[in-house]
């Protein structure tokens, strides 16, 4: 190969990695993204912890994508109302992925994962907020959810019912109380 065409090469790799100009871009891009990494992944810590199905990994995975689905856009000048649609289509599709967290059981009333859903859901929108910039918002929102997730239920445990347990449905059927979500 010639000389010119190792240039070309160059050049095109040059401009394909344009998109991180300078160290400040740079440093911006890894603070984003890593600092969303790190939150989904203490969340799904919390959720790993207790035997939950979606834990570290997918925490961390569903907050990078997220900031990732919004950094993009805004890096290549996208205005802020435009960005509306990312977010829509974002939160579109944690809810599928939440959805498929959540297990009814036989009993109608037994439903598992809706916690584990909303965390899934919850991380993505801290991953969201990771990738607009807004990182300080990102770790209180992180704060209170692993405050919901981890200290909150010390609080709320199972009470004996008066009805023994049991209650009666709109139908008038009488059912026994579901467990916690999860």
């Amino acid at each position: 190969m010639s000389a010119d065409t190792w240039t070309e090469i160059v050049d095109t790799l040059r401009s394909e990695f344009s998109d991180l100009p300078d160290a400040a871009q740079i440093t911006r891009i890894a603070v984003r993204l890593l600092l969303a990494a790190l939150l989904g992944g203490i969340l799904g810590y919390e959720r790993e912890h207790h035997g939950k199905a979606a834990g570290i990994r997918t925490h961390m995975l569903v907050s990078l994508g997220a900031a990732l689905f919004v950094l993009v856009p805004q890096q290549g000048g996208m205005p802020m109302p435009d960005m509306s649609r990312v977010l829509q289509g974002v939160i579109a599709g944690i809810g599928f992925l939440g959805a498929g967290a959540i297990l009814k059981l036989k009993d109608e009333e037994q439903v598992h994962g809706l916690t584990t859903a909303a965390s899934i859901w919850m991380t993505a929108a801290i991953g969201i907020a990771c990738g607009l910039g807004r990182e300080a918002t990102a770790v209180f929102s992180m704060l209170l959810a692993l405050l919901i997730l981890a200290v909150l239920p010390l609080f709320t445990r199972p009470y004996p019912r008066d009805d023994g347990g049991r209650r009666e449905d709109a139908r008038g059927d009488d059912r026994r109380a579901s467990p916690r979500d999860d």
